[in-house]
């Protein structure tokens, strides 16, 4: 419990410091003397060097990065993810755009098409998110609560369909107000068990029927304050997001209820110059404010709309009708030149027990992870992580910082 108390004091942290001042958004990526996967392949050609970033004329920037990877439900998958970083105006007053597309496939018959967006159109004046998604699973789930046996777990075999879309309008230098749409389509869900049922395995009774399909609608209310130039490695500042989204059977869904996401990040600089030397800060706060909400709705770890959390834990390890989160990672170069760099982390979870909704149960889980710079104008690493925690451990490849 000792080690627990830490890592949530650590976490806490970003509460303490949101009172300092935010950043400048006219702070840029300075790429002068910076060297990427990108520079060293040119070299090897004996092509050019490319022209500095802000005389250029273009204003995309494409990161991929191909592999073999372990995915939920267990086996792997040749996974492709390709990131683009976008301008949409001037650079010294517009944030950069990203849109990721990471599609997988294996043999078996396992496949997904994720493609994720966040749009700053001209002098930030609106972002636009966007979240699109067809999957074919199984997964694993472990019930409900944050004290479940590691060989009590239940595979559920189903497809699912997401279209998130929300549009944001800035009402202050880095706060925005707007609305969206959610739609979470679960086809077919059903326990791989020929003994048991998802329904009797979790007691949980909205979503869990075998052979059904689970159909949620509603439009939400989102809140935004982002004073970080670049999502995919961000700079020192804030990022506070708060999401509600209300889903109506007069949408088509199939029950009414209502949920609540809350995120918080927190970027501190040690340094004033020289290689990054940055501490991170996460934390959110998850909850099903009513009754009704399909069960594969439920707030999980791994499951938070940028699907990030819970490094070194297994997707949907831990569920409940609350789930509350925090994180910590330190961030340093190895050289000057920002080619090479490592994190530490360390993250703390707790779902909520289902007989009395309370927090009990801290799932602790940490690691280490090496950075190489892929694309140094627009500042995307590939990320190579090994987190742990008790009876489990997994290696993560992706584009982009995890928060």
């Amino acid at each position: 419990m000792v080690k627990v108390f830490l890592i949530c004091l650590i976490n806490l942290l970003p509460i303490a410091l949101v009172a300092q001042n935010p950043i400048d958004k006219n702070t840029n990526i300075d790429t002068t003397g910076q060297k990427d996967l990108i520079d060293i392949g040119r070299s090897i050609l004996k092509d050019k060097p490319r022209e500095d970033q802000f005389q250029e004329k273009k204003r995309i920037y494409f990161s991929i990065l191909p592999i073999s990877t372990s995915i939920p439900g267990g086996g792997t998958a040749l996974v492709t993810s390709t990131t683009a970083g976008i301008y949409l105006g001037d650079p010294k007053t517009t944030y950069l755009s990203s849109v990721s597309f990471t599609p997988y496939f294996n043999l078996k018959g396992r496949y997904g098409l994720p493609i994720r967006s966040s749009i700053w159109l001209k002098d930030n004046s609106w972002n636009i998110q966007g979240d699109t998604r067809f999957l074919v699973y199984p997964q694993y789930t472990w019930g409900l609560g944050g004290k479940q046996r590691e060989n009590n777990k239940f595979l559920v075999n189903y497809k699912y369909l997401r279209f998130y879309q929300s549009a944001l309008k800035r009402l202050t230098s880095y706060f925005y107000l707007g609305i969206g749409y959610d739609i979470d389509y679960y086809i077919d869900v059903e326990g791989s068990s020929t003994t048991n049922s998802l329904s009797t395995f979790t007691k949980y009774r909205f979503g869990t029927l075998n052979e059904k399909s689970y159909f949620s609608s509603g439009p939400t209310l989102n809140l935004l304050y982002d004073t970080r130039k670049n999502s995919l490695n961000p700079f020192p500042g804030i990022y506070a997001n708060v999401v509600y989204r209300y889903n109506s059977t007069a949408l088509g869904s199939d029950n009414n209820w209502q949920s609540l996401y809350a995120d918080f990040r927190k970027y501190v600089s040690l340094t004033d110059k020289g290689p990054k030397n940055i501490l991170a800060f996460w934390s959110f706060y998850w909850t099903s404010l009513t009754t009704g909400a399909p069960f594969l709705n439920l707030p999980a770890i791994g499951m938070d709309p940028y699907q990030r959390s819970g490094r070194g834990i297994e997707q949907n390890r831990y569920r409940g009708r609350r789930l509350i989160y925090f994180e910590s990672e330190y961030r340093r170069d190895i050289t000057s030149n920002g080619l090479l760099g490592f994190v530490v982390f360390a993250n703390v979870n707790s779902a909520s027990q289902y007989q009395n909704n309370k927090f009990l149960y801290w799932n602790p889980a940490a690691g280490s992870g090496l950075r190489i710079k892929f694309n140094k104008k627009s500042d995307t690493n590939i990320c190579i992580d090994y987190g742990f925690s008790k009876n489990y451990s997994n290696a993560i490849l992706s584009l982009g910082e995890a928060f």
